[in-house]
């Protein structure tokens, strides 16, 4: 009997141990975060691939132009597709917060949960399960992934600009550039760039020059893009006259092509820390633009919930077309606030928090329009369930 009893208690001793990771998810919480999760993921990838899918048209087009390389097409589609997930994880954790709950309440789900003492606080606790570490993780994209992303698609397009002359240039065939004013011929080329047997026409304020050399390469020299020609000569006159000039060179230089800018990035690409370390008004903006990412996402899901209840035989959408409404509205006016920030038309504690404010505003709506006011008031005293 005694040790019957010794056994129960060590039972209950490694039942102790094991249960807590289990009561801190039971069957609903699981549930929910399983459904939530397999949504947010399918509605982001639908949005991301919609999206870069335009994209990829355009980069093409770029290809095609010669404004950048071949190899350089899938690394600026891969940085395409970081950016993308991060602008469109707001809309894709709303809608898939009301697609998840909208089914349960169709399903009458909700309304098994509801008799077994399951209320909005408890629905809640269970959404926020799941989504606090989406929160998190759009917090370190929206602030270190997408900057960074951005910042390497800005190098990427300006290495591109500048060895777009290369691109366009192949042994054995003559290349033309400023509408034919400039013809260009190299025998060969070599991995370095290092042209060989080199023929150039050039014509400039009426002034026809030829020129030949033995070697040749881009360069990239202040004011634009030139060609340095080593052990040549340079002819320079007018056919059917005699003020021919003859010049032979041990390095001549021609621009190509006008200077293709200097290496700038544009405030999407500072780092958030350069950023914080000098807080003006544009800056602000930015920082206010990366957080409303994980903001908008703890508001519009606390939105979500109120919204998604429908109806058993609501449709098979529910409440979608009043959610699109709702993120196409808070978006555009987190955009404006930011604009009247910048403008000076409203305080900086003003263009911030002034769609949250509004936001919280529709969310007390929402709930006194299903619930009453006072289930409100009760909930406030901690007397609901």
């Amino acid at each position: 009997m005694g040790s019957m009893l010794k056994l129960s208690l060590s039972m209950i001793n490694y039942k102790s141990v094991l249960m807590p990771s289990i009561h801190w998810f039971p069957v609903m919480d699981r549930m929910i975060m399983k459904d939530l999760l397999k949504t947010i993921i399918s509605v982001l990838m639908v949005l991301v691939v919609i999206i870069v899918s335009r994209n990829f048209i355009g980069i093409l087009k770029m290809a095609v132009e010669g404004s950048i390389s071949n190899g350089a097409i899938l690394s600026l589609l891969g940085f395409k597709i970081i950016l993308a997930s991060v602008d469109f994880m707001l809309p894709a954790v709303f809608v898939s917060v009301l697609m998840v709950l909208g089914r349960m309440h169709r399903d009458q789900e909700m309304a098994g949960l509801s008799s077994a003492g399951v209320g909005v606080g408890r629905l809640y606790i269970s959404v926020f399960k799941t989504i606090m570490p989406v929160i998190l993780v759009a917090s370190w994209m929206a602030f270190y992934v997408a900057p960074w992303t951005s910042f390497r698609i800005d190098n990427l397009l300006y290495e591109q600009k500048q060895n777009a002359g290369v691109r366009a240039i192949s042994a054995g065939n003559f290349s033309e550039y400023a509408q034919g004013n400039f013809i260009f011929y190299a025998e060969e080329i070599n991995q370095q760039g290092v042209m060989k047997k080199v023929f150039v026409q050039n014509k400039q304020h009426e002034k026809l020059s030829v020129v030949t050399s033995k070697t040749a390469e881009l360069r990239d020299i202040k004011g634009g893009l030139y060609i340095v020609f080593f052990e040549g000569e340079r002819v320079q006159g007018k056919a059917g006259q005699m003020d021919f000039i003859f010049e032979y060179f041990d390095e001549y230089a021609l621009r190509i092509e006008d200077a293709t800018g200097e290496r700038s990035h544009g405030i999407r690409s500072r780092l958030s820390q350069d950023l914080m370390a000098e807080l003006n008004l544009h800056n602000l903006r930015e920082i206010h633009r990366r957080l409303s990412i994980p903001l908008g996402i703890l508001v519009l899901v606390i939105m979500a919930v109120p919204l998604a209840q429908t109806q058993p035989r609501g449709g098979a959408y529910g409440n979608m077309l009043m959610a699109f409404l709702v993120y196409f509205s808070f978006s555009n006016f987190e955009s404006v606030s930011g604009s009247w920030m910048l403008r000076g038309e409203v305080s900086i504690w003003q263009g911030f928090s002034g769609v949250y404010i509004l936001s919280l505003m529709l969310i007390g709506v929402l709930l006194l329009k299903l619930y009453g006011l006072k289930w409100v008031l009760l909930t406030l005293t901690g007397r609901a369930s």
